[in-house]
């Protein structure tokens, strides 16, 4: 009996700990997509550079995705084969990620289409990019506070064990 409660919070010791180091590459991908998008208009002196920035800003964002879906592997919930529950609860989360990937990727092939020539020309006069732009921000903006939302989710200790609550969805789904 001793052993198993040593055996216990050992484990929820090294959750704990992968969590934390897993919650702290997830900020740095925020901040540093922040940044990218803080930045970019400071780095239009050369296309090459404006274009390594934006790829780099869509791999994080894709790496970002990649943490979340790594992290649903190691569910209970996912072992347990009930993917659904995961896909349900986080279904707003993947959705605006996803979009704000596309938004980005639109916006940024737009942008160096219409500098790419002449990276000091005035390119807010083109009808469109403003209003891409814009939204564009504005799911910048959701993909944070989903992505931030998600990630603390994501460390609720009820996903990485059995409980009642898990046992009411897997009968609902019988």
């Amino acid at each position: 009996m001793i052993n198993q409660l040593c055996a216990c919070r050992f484990y929820a010791a090294m959750l704990l700990t992968r969590y934390k180091a897993i919650l702290f590459l997830q900020y740095v991908l925020l901040v540093a997509d922040f940044f990218f998008n803080i930045s970019v208009e400071l780095l239009r002196m050369e296309n090459v550079v404006l274009l390594i920035v934006y790829i780099l800003q869509a791999i994080g964002i894709v790496f970002a995705l990649i943490v979340v879906f790594l992290l649903f592997f190691y569910t209970y919930i996912f072992q347990a084969g009930l993917v659904s529950i995961l896909v349900k609860k986080f279904r707003v989360s993947i959705t605006v990620t996803f979009v704000y990937l596309v938004l980005c990727v639109t916006l940024h092939g737009w942008a160096l289409k219409l500098r790419w020539d002449n990276p000091q020309a005035y390119i807010w006069d083109v009808k469109g990019i403003q209003i891409l732009y814009i939204f564009q921000r504005c799911s910048a903006i959701l993909y944070y506070y989903f992505y931030k939302r998600t990630a603390l989710k994501l460390g609720d200790p009820k996903f990485y064990q059995e409980s009642e609550w898990l046992r009411d969805e897997f009968e609902k789904r019988r």
